[in-house]
């Protein structure tokens, strides 16, 4: 797969994310906290599969090449208002933070048992405890990060799965191809 293809089917990915999300968020009992400037969940020292990131450099090279990262201790790509500076093309992890979380672990025992994880703006004062959601009104762990990994194995040839800090991308910024 060439890098055309494989930002083409990253894009794709991402709009299906963008619209299963909507359709979430329009399930709950109320509005989340999550809006523009709200940037809680936007923490220093993620890191992406290789394929994110290539998109990011692909469409803001110039960002990459001539601005600085917001300083230590935020993502590296938020403004000074606490914006995102590459909101269109923003990672998986980035598209689905503030939502109420579902997915399948062990506890002690090593029984499988469900757990869920919400942004705690959005858990009180709003009243969403997410024990009390419907399973539809989750975001389910699973389907799309098996896909993005699918699609990063496939991009890079192997299963190695290369992950890269966001903060990096302004270390090594990459001219469009």
């Amino acid at each position: 797969m060439n890098k055309e293809q494989a930002r083409l089917r990253l894009t794709e990915l991402h709009r299906t994310v963008d619209a299963r999300s909507v359709d979430l968020i329009a399930k709950l009992p109320v509005k989340l906290a999550c809006r523009s400037g709200c940037a809680d969940c936007c923490i220093d020292d993620l890191t992406v599969f290789q394929v994110e990131a290539d998109l990011i450099r692909y469409h803001h090279a110039e960002l990459l090449a001539t601005a600085g990262p917001h300083p230590v201790g935020a993502c590296a790509f938020l403004d000074a208002e606490g914006a995102c500076r590459v909101y269109e093309q923003r990672p998986y992890v980035c598209r689905t933070q503030g939502l109420p979380l579902r997915w399948l672990g062990e506890d002690e025992a090593g029984a499988v048992v469900e757990l869920r994880d919400i942004c705690p703006l959005n858990e009180e004062p709003l009243g969403i405890a997410p024990a009390a959601l419907e399973v539809d009104q989750c975001w389910e762990l699973g389907e799309f990060e098996g896909s993005l990994a699918s699609l990063q194995a496939e991009t890079q040839g192997g299963f190695e799965l290369t992950r890269e800090p966001l903060r990096g991308l302004f270390d090594k910024p990459i001219a469009r191809d």
